[in-house]
C-alpha cells in the first residue's frame, strides 16, 4: 500500500477545489469592497452607487453591506454624502476575512470533528472527516493569501492573476 505524499495529496487538493464554492453572499461582499477599494475617494460612497458599478442588486447589497459594517470591514454615514468607507487599508483586508464576514467560518462542509485517538467506529468515516477538515484549512490559507489591494492590483493589470491550478 503507497501513502500518499504531500505533494500527491497538494495535486488532489488543486483538482477538487473546483468543488467547493464561495457562497453569491460573499462573491457579492468581495465585488463590493473591490469597488470601494478601487475607487477610494475620500467621501463615502452610497449604496446606490456601488450597487451601478459592480451590478449587484441593490437590496441584497445593503444586507451585506451591514454583516461588512459588523465585521469591522466598512464604515458608514448616514444622511446627506452618506455611504460607506473601507474602515483598514486594502492591504489589511483579506479575503478571507471578507467571506468568513458574510458566510462564517470557511470550510469544506459541516461534518463535525473525527475522532482524535485514531480510534474510528464508523468504517473509517473519521479519516475523511479529517481530510474535510484538512480541505477547509487550505482553502482557508489560500483565501488569507490575497489581500483586498491585491486583488486591485490585479484588476488593474498591475499585479499577476493568481494561477488556476488546472
Amino acid at each position: 500500500m503507497r501513502l500518499a505524499t504531500d505533494s500527491t495529496v497538494a495535486r488532489a487538493f488543486r483538482r477538487r477545489i473546483s468543488c467547493m464554492r464561495v457562497s453569491t453572499r460573499g462573491d457579492y461582499a468581495a465585488r463590493a469592497l473591490l469597488s470601494l477599494a478601487l475607487h477610494s475617494e475620500t467621501s463615502p460612497t452610497s449604496v446606490r452607487e456601488i450597487a451601478e458599478r459592480t451590478v449587484l442588486p441593490q437590496p441584497y447589497l445593503e444586507q451585506i453591506l451591514l454583516a461588512l459594517k459588523g465585521a469591522g470591514l466598512v464604515r458608514s454615514k448616514r444622511g446627506v454624502g452618506g455611504g460607506y468607507v473601507l474602515a483598514r487599508d486594502p492591504d489589511d483586508i483579506k479575503l478571507s476575512e471578507i467571506i468568513r464576514a458574510v458566510d462564517g467560518p470557511i470550510t469544506a462542509g459541516d461534518f463535525g470533528e473525527p475522532h482524535t485517538d485514531g480510534a474510528c467506529d464508523h468504517e473509517g468515516q473519521c479519516v475523511l472527516l479529517a481530510i474535510w477538515g484538512a480541505a477547509g484549512s487550505h482553502m482557508r490559507t489560500f483565501l488569507d493569501s490575497f489581500s483586498l489591494a491585491d486583488i486591485a492590483g490585479m484588476s488593474q493589470g498591475q499585479r499577476p492573476w493568481p494561477a488556476t491550478g488546472d
